[in-house]
């Protein structure tokens, strides 16, 4: 009975202390702690990042700033665009009438020899004021750098002249400008007008 009485005392010992067998030191277990060790590294890491986040730069405003700078160069270029077609077009509208100012002397010159026939039988005198006109004329053309493609008796160029006609001329001037039909021009190295001219074979 002794035995039975001592047994059950320990079992009832064991009831009231459960905590006893779960931890032999007799200190609670550091569960809840374990758990909460996540949550605040992540909080410091938040913590850390916030500064950083802070110090870093700000990509709306590089963005904007970028934006601006595009526009700038995209409105400049469109200027310079337009002045550029200006130009040009002051350039083609002065060089035209840079020619024309050349042209009206030699037409003040052919009113002026038309008035002359109409007064005077003095053909030799006609035939100098039309030689004087042409010279002036071929004088302001050679100012703008227009000059004619001399080629009588040369070589056939196809380069330089247009063959309208071929003339049986000997062996000499085969495959040579004999006439010259209409003459050519240049201007500068620029071909203006191809010379139209009979070629011997």
């Amino acid at each position: 009975m002794k035995k039975e009485k001592v047994y059950n005392e320990q079992v009832t010992e064991d009831e009231k202390n459960p905590s006893a067998e779960a931890s032999p030191t007799g200190k609670q277990p550091e569960g809840d702690n374990v758990a909460e060790k996540p949550e605040t590294a992540a909080d410091t890491l938040a913590d850390a990042a916030e500064p950083a986040a802070q110090e870093g730069p700000d990509f709306a405003a590089l963005v904007a700033e970028w934006q601006d700078k595009y526009l700038r160069l995209q409105a400049e270029f469109d200027n310079f665009r337009k002045r550029t077609i200006r130009e040009k077009m002051e350039l083609v509208e002065t060089g035209g009438r840079d020619v024309l100012l050349e042209m009206l002397p030699v037409r003040d010159d052919v009113q002026r020899a038309v008035a002359a026939m109409e007064k005077s039988d003095d053909i030799e005198a006609l035939r100098s004021g039309v030689r004087l006109i042409s010279q002036k004329f071929t004088e302001a053309l050679r100012r703008k750098g227009v000059t004619e493609i001399d080629c009588l008796g040369k070589e056939f160029d196809a380069d330089l002249c247009e063959a309208v006609a071929r003339f049986a001329a000997g062996e000499e001037k085969k495959g040579k400008v004999i006439d010259v039909v209409q003459t050519g021009y240049k201007l500068g190295e620029r071909m203006l007008r191809f010379a139209k001219v009979v070629v011997g074979e």
